[in-house]
């Protein structure tokens, strides 16, 4: 890697978890200064995809990231060949899920997919949420039980 390689990915970044912050760390090795386009909320209702964090909030938890260099938002599909000719970009880093999606970039830049994150995903987090709300008081209540029940067995 020579100096000053510039790197950019892209992502919703909702529900920050640890699959997020280990992305950011292994593009950073691509190079020198790390940009992350978080997409906006108008973005990701274009894309169909339901939020939970405000992108403001999003953007601001990213940017406090000890390896992200530089936060913009993600606007559009069609603002990439934008970003990286503006940004002068090296790389771009996606997400295995996305391999051969971006592929055209490679006229501009390398594209690079990586190994997401074993057993961790937003999509999983909000799933197992739905499941935990979708439960009724009863089945709660229930549960509980069996486990303050569990508790006293172990004491």
């Amino acid at each position: 890697m020579g100096k000053g390689k510039i790197v950019i990915t892209y992502g919703t970044f909702d529900l920050f978890h640890i699959g997020h912050l280990r992305l950011f760390e292994r593009a950073k090795e691509y190079g020198d200064k790390l940009i992350v386009a978080v997409s906006t909320d108008e973005f990701n209702s274009v894309k169909g995809k339901k939020v939970l964090i405000p992108y403001e909030q999003r953007a601001e938890i990213v940017k406090s990231i000890r390896c992200v260099d530089i936060v913009i938002p993600e606007m559009s599909w069609e603002q990439k060949v934008e970003d990286v000719n503006k940004h002068h970009v090296d790389t771009l880093i996606m997400g295995k899920d996305w391999e051969g999606q971006f592929d055209e970039l490679k006229r501009f830049c390398e594209v690079v997919y990586l190994d997401r994150t074993q057993d961790i995903s937003t999509t999983r987090l909000k799933s197992s949420l739905k499941k935990l709300v979708s439960v009724s008081p009863d089945e709660f209540k229930a549960a509980l039980s069996v486990l303050e029940q569990l508790q006293k067995d172990l004491e």
